[in-house]
């Protein structure tokens, strides 16, 4: 209780003076990791295969430490491989040595031409790497490094791993590292020199193999031999001897009268500019040992072309100009633009002297009035021309943004219609009823939402595109827009067709765009045939039109007779019957005979009132079925056609419908909208079929809802008997008020279900009033629509297997990313950058054949064999060349190292002097050749050696280990990175 009531100020402070040092707590974090990796003991794996180390997978994990509050990553790098059986490691482990050891004696992947630094320098598996974290300094002072590396070097003792494990030191461009491994009574130590400068000593195998046995430091006389790899690297850059087979686009051309198919059918392709900037030959010699070979600063055996092994690889250049690639990324900067059309035009381009001429509109329809010269001798540019010549009289034709000879030719290619021999009065239509349909190349429209490569909307966009590019940019692409919309407002008021699209509603399928001009071109078929309807109302032929005299010749001379009773009446079009553009007008007559006969005629218990009705608007005869009520045939109606929606229509009339919500009033008033066209076929078969009941009806329209059973009647005859189907007798069914409120109206005399007047206007406002950057964003995915083609097209030429792969994922990505409305422009970005990658790709292939003369092979096989050795080389990171420099492969590319040199040394006389036939040959002794400037090969750019020995270390009882040294020389790095065993049993 004493020591309770003690006050608090008298309680001691106690320190704890064995508390873990900042170091201490590192490398326990490291031990952590290598723990958590599970990287305790002897991992064996199998033995490496051959460029395993190239084509096996590689991967890593990462995790992040701390000394102090300085940060380090920790990345563990590892070939993915089976490990050996367990009965097999248990006979091992005890005595084994470490995996990484053994992996420094394989010959197997020396050089590998992708790869981690350290696995080409040291031929490691499996290895650990410490380095400073992302934004952190490099680790740059003496004693830094050491402790570092004794870190490392408790961690892996106090663990057991058997993993090398490196400390990356000095800067990172350096890429230097220092490590460690450790295995029962052994140790590795890595460890590394980089210089900028390579001393005159250690330029040749002579001076490395010195350093390589003064670091080893061997007790034993002799020593044992060196394993001895060598590698060197030739760099040819200069081309100069073949030309660049891509031809530059003729600009003359596109302005001249040849224009067409080429220039604004097709987009171009090819590289501007060599895409093969170098190509590298690596001459190897694999298993050389010492005593063997001489290379020293006086003689060396080392010539190249007597090297056992050549291999291949070529340097890219970067990001090279490609046409197509530039084609389609000018055009989608169009739409990152926000100028309207006039804007980019300026008002004064075409409407400073419109005063004289308020709209264009009326300057078109000037084209219609009586004209000496036949129409079908006018272009379109020329009536376009016409109709705005006194628009351009006060300026000169330079101001035009499009040459006149550019926007003729591009007009006739979009319609050519307008340079037929046939007159464009409005009684011949554009046949696309030959459309190709079946090809996948043709239905790509379908995944990319743009349109048929046949269509006018391709072709626009094609022609857009190209304007962009050669002929006024921007200003160009706005006026080539504005002679466009020109045009469809003079076909619409002229009721010619628009070539290049398919009869039939808009297309969802396709853009947007696309739906439009469909939409105006059934415009113009509506208002031709009720114009035409309107010519011939008063001289009704005896012909049978469309459809209808089509049915009267199947069904025979029977029905002829009756259809002719009504052949005034259904030889005019519907739409003739009415003067007006919003609607249809009852005649009086009907109306005082509907009156007469009972206007409730409609409703049940009111087919009786109905039949002394005369029967109008009717098609055929159905064949088989009979009016219910009085056993007459029934007939098939003429009724309207729904009327077409485009994709925007649509989602408008949704949007409508939805905000009606779902009250019961709002239900009624929805299905009242959506049963307008049920509507008006109620009204033309009640006036085709007087008498008729609903049953009637649902029998021809609907005859699912029409159920049909066989029963036996009082006398016991079996006889069929229908009712209406459970959805038909629902009280308040749509159907049936829809019925009841229904009058026999002939379809020729009922409200328009399609307004083609408004209709159109509406598509002319819309296209009038698209922005340039608008009209890009609708266009696009024609644009890469076509690229895809091209790209295709030319990759069939060149049979390439890694670039229909890739073709097949652009299509892939193009058809998730084009479907949606307003797409990412990064996602779009991504297409384009891989259309211009396959190009590229490409480009290198023909690149290749060029240099290689695959063409100008006589022997199938030698150029099957070259296409072969073509493609490796554009698909694998390094190849090895068949036969070395004496295959058919090497002799070529020994040629192309003779012809570079021969440039290089075209200022020496020598050279010069030198005969023609013994270009080719060898000069001279290798002592001549190591001082004579006029070599087939220039100074190698790159030498690369690698030596190997097992020898015991650091006492002539220890046991034998592994040693190796790799170095690298360039014109500007030299490099050493040794590995070096000792026996730490008794030392």
């Amino acid at each position: 209780m004493a020591a309770d009531s003690e006050p608090e100020s008298e309680v001691f402070e106690i320190t704890d003076f064995t508390t873990a040092s900042e170091w201490e707590r590192f490398i326990s974090k490291v031990e952590e990791v290598l723990n958590d990796w599970k990287l305790i003991g002897n991992s064996l794996g199998r033995p490496l295969e051959k460029g395993i180390f190239t084509s096996g997978t590689w991967e890593e994990k990462s995790d992040e430490i701390s000394f102090a509050d300085f940060k380090f990553s920790v990345t563990h790098h590892y070939l993915v491989q089976e490990s050996v059986d367990k009965e097999g490691k248990d006979e091992i482990l005890e005595d084994a040595i470490p995996q990484s050891m053994q992996d420094l004696l394989c010959m197997n992947n020396d050089f590998p031409p992708r790869a981690h630094c350290l696995v080409r320098w040291y031929g490691l598996r499996e290895f650990v790497v410490i380095a400073p974290a992302a934004h952190s300094d490099a680790v740059l002072s003496e004693s830094k490094c050491n402790l570092l590396l004794s870190s490392v070097s408790i961690a892996l003792g106090n663990t057991g791993c058997q993993v090398p494990l490196f400390v990356q030191i000095h800067h990172k461009w350096r890429r230097m590292y220092v490590g460690e491994c450790q295995g029962p009574g052994i140790r590795t130590d890595f460890e590394m020199v980089h210089l900028r400068k390579v001393p005159n000593q250690y330029t040749h195998l002579s001076g490395l193999l010195d350093i390589f046995k003064s670091k080893i430091g061997c007790p034993l006389t002799p020593l044992p031999p060196v394993s001895i790899a060598i590698r060197f690297t030739y760099v040819l850059q200069d081309w100069q001897q073949y030309f660049w087979p891509q031809q530059p686009p003729d600009i003359d051309a596109l302005v001249g009268g040849e224009v067409g198919g080429l220039e604004f059918g097709k987009l171009p392709f090819g590289a501007c500019e060599d895409p093969i900037s170098e190509l590298h030959l690596a001459t190897t010699w694999p298993h050389l040992t010492e005593g063997i070979i001489v290379d020293n600063d006086v003689y060396s055996d080392l010539d190249p072309i007597q090297a056992p092994h050549w291999s291949v690889r070529v340097r890219k250049a970067d990001n090279p100009q490609c046409l197509l690639g530039d084609f389609v990324t000018e055009f989608f900067k169009i739409c990152r633009r926000k100028e309207s059309t006039d804007e980019i035009l300026g008002r004064s381009t075409f409407e400073e002297e419109g005063r004289e001429i308020a709209d264009i509109t009326h300057a078109l329809s000037k084209l219609t009035e009586p004209t000496p010269v036949p129409i079908h001798k006018l272009s379109v540019s020329n009536m376009v021309h016409t109709a705005k010549k006194k628009i351009r009289k006060h300026r000169g034709l330079e101001e035009s943004p499009l040459n006149n000879d550019v926007l003729n030719t591009i007009l006739l290619f979009l319609f050519p219609d307008a340079a037929s021999e046939k007159t464009l009065d409005g009684t011949t239509s554009i046949d696309n009823s030959n459309l190709p349909s079946e090809s996948e190349d043709y239905n790509l429209y379908n995944q990319f939402k743009s349109a048929p490569s046949d269509s006018l909307t391709y072709k626009l966009a094609l022609c857009l595109c190209m304007i962009n590019f050669y002929h006024g940019g921007l200003k160009g692409v706005a006026h080539l827009w504005q002679e466009f919309v020109l045009e469809m407002r003079f076909r619409w008021e002229n009721n010619f067709l628009i070539p290049g699209l398919t009869g039939g509603p808009p297309d969802l399928r396709c853009c947007l765009l696309h739906q439009k001009l469909q939409m105006l071109n059934c415009c113009i078929e509506r208002k031709k045939a009720r114009d035409e309807g309107k010519k011939t109302s008063d001289n009704i032929t005896n012909t049978y039109p469309g459809d209808v005299g089509k049915a009267a010749d199947l069904l025979g001379p029977d029905h002829r007779k009756d259809t002719d009773k009504e052949k005034g009446e259904v030889g005019k079009s519907w739409d003739s019957w009415s003067d007006s553009d919003e609607e249809f007008f009852e005649c009086l007559s009907d109306t005082e005979e509907l009156k007469g006969n009972g206007q409730e005629s409609g409703k049940k218990g009111g087919p009786k009132e109905m039949v002394n009705l005369k029967p109008e608007g009717r098609l055929h005869q159905h064949g088989r079925l009979t009016l219910l009520h009085n056993g007459e045939p029934l007939y098939i109606p003429v009724t309207q056609e729904p009327a077409p929606m485009t994709e925007d229509l649509l989602e408008e009339q949704s949007e409508v419908l939805a905000k009606l919500g779902t009250s019961a009033e709002g239900a009624h008033l929805r299905a009242r909208m959506q049963s307008a066209c049920l509507l008006s076929d109620m009204e033309s078969f009640k006036a085709a079929n007087p008498g008729c009941i609903l049953e009637d009806f649902v029998r021809w329209y609907s005859p699912r809802d029409y159920i049909e059973e066989e029963v036996i009647d009082e006398k016991g005859d079996v006889i069929l008997k229908g009712e209406l189907s459970a959805r038909m007798k629902i009280p308040s069914n749509m159907w049936v008020e829809a019925w009841e409120t229904a009058k026999p109206i002939p379809a020729r005399r009922q409200r328009r279900l399609f307004d083609d007047t408004r209709e159109a206007e509406k598509v002319l406002h819309y296209l009038a009033f698209q922005k340039p950057a608008d009209l890009a964003r609708h266009l696009l995915p024609c644009v890469i629509h076509a690229a895809v083609l091209k790209v295709k097209e030319e990759e069939s030429l060149e049979n390439i297997s890694s670039v229909k792969k890739i073709i097949k994922q652009i299509i892939s990505h193009s058809s998730k990313v084009l479907h949606f409305p307003n797409p990412e422009d990064k996602k779009l970005e991504e297409i384009i950058h891989q259309i211009t990658n396959v190009e590229a790709i490409i480009a290198r292939a023909r690149s290749l054949k060029a240099k290689f003369g695959t063409e100008k092979c006589e022997q199938e096989e030698e150029k099957e064999d070259l296409e072969r050795f073509v493609s490796c080389l554009l698909e694998q990171p390094e190849v090895l060349v068949t036969g070395a420099g004496r295959g058919h492969a090497g002799r070529i590319i020994h040629k192309l190292f003779v012809n570079a040199q021969r440039l290089t040394e075209s200022s020496d006389e020598a050279a010069a002097m030198a005969p023609p036939e013994e270009e080719l040959k060898r000069v001279g002794c290798p002592e001549e050749r190591r001082h004579n400037p006029v070599s087939d090969f220039p100074a190698p750019a790159g030498r690369e050696l690698i030596l190997r020995t097992t020898v015991p270390r650091p006492a002539p009882y220890s046991k034998a280990l592994p040693q190796r040294m790799y170095s690298v020389l360039t014109k500007e790095d030299f490099r050493l990175a040794g590995a070096f065993s000792s026996d730490t049993s008794f030392f």
